[in-house]
């Protein structure tokens, strides 16, 4: 927080000391952010080479991925108890200094245990910079700019997970794998520079806490440990016909119901779930749920797409996602301009149209899809969605008392994050239960009374003929490559049904809309949160 930030009286028209250097303070937290989001996805198309380095199959090596997520995502929860125990500035260049550190070292790692520990160290680092870059970007701005605020804010979420898979593709492809870790290193040093000069807890920041609540952390690390192996290992070995998923799966309910109920009764609670009470709070995520499910989704699904189908190597796959991400960086300060004018029920009723309109379109692809065929309507998701994503992030902190922002900024992003690492598991099934339903509607019709199968046959086997091969052995090729026209057909046609399922979703969730606030203009005449 700007030193001094604790006062918002000066009026919004006239320039105010106590936000001076507010842009300053927005890009200082905001790098954490940027690097902690953007190494969930920067490592995926680094894992082909380091199975290759650690001598490693594809099952064992996305634990790289895993470990980084599940420390991350516990952190997330747990950053308002940590920020209370060591005051949210230090809390931060502790976790950028550590995140650092980790990143050094995995880029350093020689055997896979090395590896794992390493991201696990780098997902303790990055999971607190999240909530904590929010509630104090939050805060330094003055109420007539509180949608701007989330705007700088939400630039750093959602560009990190779209270029991403482009950075990290372009660095492994020239430099190799190390450097998808060795570059957070100067962009880490210049954040805890600027944080360290520019960044002050505000004199109201709670600090210190009065007992440490084991209970609720042993319950916390339990439950959200087991839940994230679940969701991603549950796809690799058939969801609940394995004993371990069934068994992972009852404990992880057990133990976040049981979080739940000694968060609320506990008096100094690990996560105040007490917060959930503040309507706004409860809706907006509610609703931003969704939209972390179709970010992460469509940036785990798109980029799979072109390579499956598309025959995309790594880089070029990852920059599908380019435009969507350019069009997110100019609508969101568009966006932040406008929720002081305009309803936050028309803004999110406007990015949720968008994406219902977006999903459909790319629902409609075909396998002779180029690359404006999937940019288009990239462009319009990626402008939709930074109306809501803006709108919710303010309107959800709008309410909130400042000494609860970082509790309340901790659950709304656990919110988003837990909705993306659904969308992965959610997508992949459906991705294989549709390639399999398809596949067997389409092999019905192969049959020699078929005209166009004899045609398509027919055709094959001269194109065979024509290459050299006897006629007498072009039956079993020819069926070869009509299983491989009907498979990659099959895989297009589930690609297109999970699109649609997102924008199906998408209209569902329109009608809790209209519990949030008719106007955001009373965020321009005082600030609720100083109360």
């Amino acid at each position: 927080m700007a030193a001094g930030a604790a006062r918002s009286t000066g009026s919004p028209h006239t320039p105010d000391p106590v936000h001076q250097g507010k842009w300053i303070v927005a890009c200082s937290v905001m790098l954490g952010t940027f690097l902690s989001v953007m190494d969930v996805s920067v490592v995926n198309v680094a894992m082909p080479h380091m199975m290759g380095s650690f001598g490693e199959d594809l099952l064992t090596i996305t634990w790289v991925s895993t470990s980084y997520s599940i420390a991350e995502i516990i952190m997330v929860t747990m950053a308002p108890w940590f920020a209370a125990l060591l005051g949210r500035k230090r809390l931060f260049l502790l976790s950028m200094a550590l995140f650092t550190v980790a990143s050094v070292m995995a880029g350093t790692a020689v055997t896979f245990p090395q590896i794992v520990f390493y991201r696990v160290l780098q997902g303790i680092g990055g999971g607190s910079l999240i909530p904590v870059s929010q509630a104090i970007a939050r805060e330094v701005f003055p109420p007539a700019e509180q949608g701007m605020a989330m705007a700088v804010f939400a630039m750093g979420v959602t560009l990190a997970p779209a270029i991403g898979p482009a950075v990290g593709g372009w660095l492994v492809d020239n430099y190799g794998w190390p450097w998808v870790f060795y570059i957070n290193v100067p962009f880490a040093i210049a954040g805890i520079m600027m944080v360290s000069t520019f960044v002050h807890d505000p004199p109201y920041f709670k600090r210190g806490v009065g007992r440490v609540d084991w209970t609720g952390i042993a319950l916390l690390t339990i439950g959200l440990t087991t839940m994230q192996i679940v969701l991603e290992r549950g796809e690799e070995v058939d969801w609940f016909a394995s004993h371990w998923i069934v068994f992972g799966s009852i404990l992880a309910a057990a133990a976040l119901t049981a979080l739940v109920f000694w968060e609320l009764w506990s008096s100094e609670p690990v996560i105040n779930f007490r917060l959930f009470h503040n309507l706004q709070l409860s809706v907006g995520s509610g609703i931003g749920a969704l939209i972390g499910f179709v970010l992460y989704g469509s940036s785990f699904v798109l980029p799979q797409l072109t390579q499956d189908l598309l025959d995309y190597p790594a880089y070029q796959a990852g920059m599908v996602l380019m435009p969507r991400a350019l069009a997110m960086l100019f609508a969101m300060p568009v966006a932040g301009r406008m929720f002081n004018y305009v309803s936050p029920r028309v803004l999110v009723t406007f990015g949720l149209l968008s994406v219902f309109v977006s999903q459909y379109w790319i629902g409609h692809l075909t396998l002779a899809a180029g690359f404006w065929s999937i940019a288009t309507p990239l462009i319009l998701l990626g402008g939709g969605l930074a109306f809501p994503m803006v709108t919710l992030s303010t309107v959800s902190l709008s309410s909130m008392p400042r000494q609860h922002m970082t509790g309340a900024s901790s659950l709304y992003t656990l919110s988003r994050r837990v909705a993306g690492n659904i969308a992965y598991a959610v997508l992949a099934t459906m991705i294989d239960r549709r390639l399999q339903f398809h596949r067997a509607r389409l092999v019905e019709g192969v049959s020699n009374l078929d005209p166009y199968y004899a045609q398509f046959h027919a055709g094959f086997t001269a194109r065979l003929i024509s290459h050299g091969l006897n006629s007498a052995a072009t039956p079993g090729p020819s069926l070869a490559m009509m299983n491989a026209m009907l498979n990659r057909q099959s895989l297009m046609m589930a690609y297109n049904d999970t699109n649609w399922i997102v924008a199906i979703m998408a209209l569902a969730v329109l009608p809790a809309v209209m519990l949030l606030p008719r106007r955001g203009l009373n965020l321009t005449s005082s600030d609720p949160s100083s109360h």
